[in-house]
């Protein structure tokens, strides 16, 4: 899992991990790194509604804040409470330990519209 090849990506650089109904979602390791260090992350409440395109979050570090850009419409799950406590697993860990929220997935063919690995390696080339 640690190569993001059986993960989903949007192109706000916000990957996803589909497990049946839920999906786990966090910021991929190319965000990550654009951001540099991670000091503090802003997540929703668990049972609060998200409509992709919405704002599931909010990453903040020396360079920039960031609005995190849910893939997926969906009702909040799980939150991560280590990265809320310590952002730096993000940028240690990004596919791993250091994701974000999970949702349980409202629109299931909005899963079709995001792109595989090998696309979003070539979406970030370019």
């Amino acid at each position: 899992m640690a190569d993001g090849s059986d993960l989903r990506f949007s192109e706000d650089h916000l990957w996803v991990l589909e497990m049946g109904d839920t999906a786990r979602i966090g910021l991929s390791d190319y965000a990550q790194e654009q951001l540099g260090e991670i000091l503090t992350v802003t997540l929703p409440e668990n049972g609060k509604f998200v409509e992709q395109g919405g704002a599931v979050g909010e990453a903040e570090s020396q360079k920039t804040v960031v609005e995190l850009v849910s893939p997926l419409s969906g009702t909040i799950r799980a939150i991560n409470e280590n990265v809320v406590e310590d952002p730096s697993i993000i940028n240690i860990d990004p596919y791993g330990k250091g994701w974000l929220v999970e949702v349980e997935i409202a629109e299931p063919e909005e899963l079709e519209q995001l792109m595989n690995y090998d696309e979003y390696e070539l979406f970030i080339e370019d």
